[in-house]
């Protein structure tokens, strides 16, 4: 939803939106990240996307940046040399032809470009650049802490998940690097807290020796310590006790769904007693705030499943006022989010529809309607931009021309909802001649080919196909450390991939 935030960046600049009309004596416009799993929405506007991660490309980079510029700088052929790096995208080296229905017919390379770009990894976690000081902000922010990344990669494979399937392998940093990291972060920031980051960091390998290790100077500096994303069924009476030591805060989980039929269709690998057995260690330990994140509109899903949220939500309540040691005079708020599903590329679900707006308003109404006590406080996504989200999140190149006319009207803050107007992009996709269900709401077939099949993530289709077809048969795949799905991450020759081996 910041795209066309994006595009007022460069108009602000003095920079012209589309990279044909920028020469050589312009600034090139380069994008990595996530959104880069499918660029080309964005692929008229950028000169180059890095894939991956960029800690080395983005150096490789800058230093054939300086030999162009040092023996006679031409935006072109430093385009063309760009390409060879392996991770770098350069979308104008690539054309993109359609079916009458609409469908990609084939992404062609020109001038004998690489036919299909790979993203780039960090081998060793523990020798790539990390910063140990940064400016601290004046003002508040969101997440007003230091923060110390832990791994990167995911062992669980949630099937809709794009970052469990993009960050793979897994690849951890030593406890020595994180404590080492963790104490220069607080000794050159000043912050009283610092945050153990990572797509799931209750399956660092390592956990408890490494908080054994933080809280020996944390606890002595009055210094919290926070751990997001953790899983309930890694979250141990030990660990709890431990993060009891320092100023407690609320635990947040992610069942993801209500029913265990649909926790097995997402791959969740997480049973309802792990659930309410987490969820009563939590109150033993003194907590009497729990988050529960959920989504509605996943693949397989009924109103039985929706109504299942608020059966479990309320059984997490239960749990508290069956603790013997709770609280006095102290209630239980069980905060529960509803997201609304989106498809994403490199997924297993990336062939799936997203439910319409009104499938999902119905679901929302669905689930609060279940709800019967005021223990329970449920918050929820707004459809019609989650609506959207899907849109872009599976767009081709023709999307460029709605993303930059809703530039033109004045949208450039859409991920604001004070600033998101709906009804106005609809009538720019008319403008335009394209059909936003297209893109969010029709199910793909396996042999389509997608916009982003030329850029490789490691995770190979036939993998991403059987897992789909798992999905709706609710049968689940073990997770990475268990056993090895194939998934063909192996050919980064490094990370648990070959640890394993």
């Amino acid at each position: 939803m910041c795209y066309t935030t994006v595009l007022n960046m460069l108009d602000l600049a003095g920079i012209p939106l589309r990279a044909a009309d920028r020469g050589s004596d312009m600034p090139l416009v380069v994008a990595g990240g996530p959104c880069a799993c499918n660029p080309e929405p964005l692929a008229d506007f950028f000169d180059l996307f890095i894939l991956g991660e960029g800690e080395e490309v983005n150096l490789e980079l800058m230093s054939l940046y300086r030999e162009h510029k040092q023996n006679g700088y031409d935006k072109q052929k430093f385009l063309r040399a760009a390409a060879e790096i392996e991770g770098v995208y350069v979308p104008s080296l690539y054309t993109v032809t359609y079916h009458d229905d609409g469908t990609v017919a084939a992404i062609t390379p020109l001038d004998g470009v690489r036919p299909t770009v790979r993203k780039r990894i960090i081998q060793d976690m523990d020798k790539a650049y990390y910063p140990e000081s940064f400016v601290v902000p004046f003002v508040d922010i969101v997440h007003d802490r230091a923060m110390t990344e832990i791994f990167r990669g995911c062992i669980r494979g949630c099937r809709f998940c794009q970052a469990g399937f993009i960050y793979r392998p897994v690849r951890e940093k030593s406890v020595d690097t994180i404590d080492r990291q963790s104490r220069a972060l607080c000794e050159t920031s000043g912050y009283e807290e610092f945050s153990l980051t990572s797509l799931s960091t209750s399956d660092y390998t390592k956990l408890e020796d490494l908080l054994t290790r933080l809280l020996t100077w944390a606890e002595d500096k009055h210094t919290n310590i926070t751990v997001p994303s953790l899983r309930v069924d890694g979250f141990s009476e030990e660990l709890a006790n431990r993060l009891n030591i320092l100023r407690r805060s609320g635990l947040t989980f992610a069942p993801e769904a209500g029913t265990q039929r649909l926790r097995d269709a997402i791959n969740k690998n997480l049973t309802e007693e792990e659930i309410l057995e987490t969820a009563r260690r939590a109150f033993a330990g003194g907590w009497t705030s729990v988050k529960l994140y959920f989504m509605t509109g996943l693949p397989t899903e009924t109103l039985d499943d929706i109504a299942g949220i608020a059966v479990l939500g309320q059984k997490i309540v239960n749990c508290f006022y069956q603790n013997p040691n709770k609280p006095k005079g102290k209630g239980v708020n069980v905060s529960m989010s509803a997201s609304c599903f989106v498809p994403k590329p490199f997924t297993p679900f990336q062939w799936e529809p997203q439910d319409t707006m009104e499938q999902l308003q119905e679901k929302q109404k669905h689930l609060l309607a279940n709800i019967t006590t005021r223990k329970i406080s449920l918050s929820w996504h707004d459809a019609k931009t989650s609506y959207l989200e899907a849109v872009l999140a599976r767009g081709d190149r023709r999307l460029g021309a709605v993303l930059e006319e809703a530039f033109r009207r004045g949208f450039n803050l859409d991920a604001w909802s004070e600033h998101f107007d709906f009804d106005a992009w609809m009538d720019i996709f008319r403008q335009v001649g394209l059909d936003p269900d297209f893109y969010a709401c029709r199910r793909r077939p396996y042999d389509e080919v997608f916009p982003w099949d030329h850029l490789d993530y490691g995770v190979s289709k036939d993998f991403l196909i059987r897992e789909n077809q798992l999905a709706h048969q609710s049968v689940t795949t073990p997770n990475c450390r268990q056993q090895c799905s194939h998934c063909g991450a192996t050919c980064f020759k490094g990370g648990l991939c070959v640890e394993r081996r």
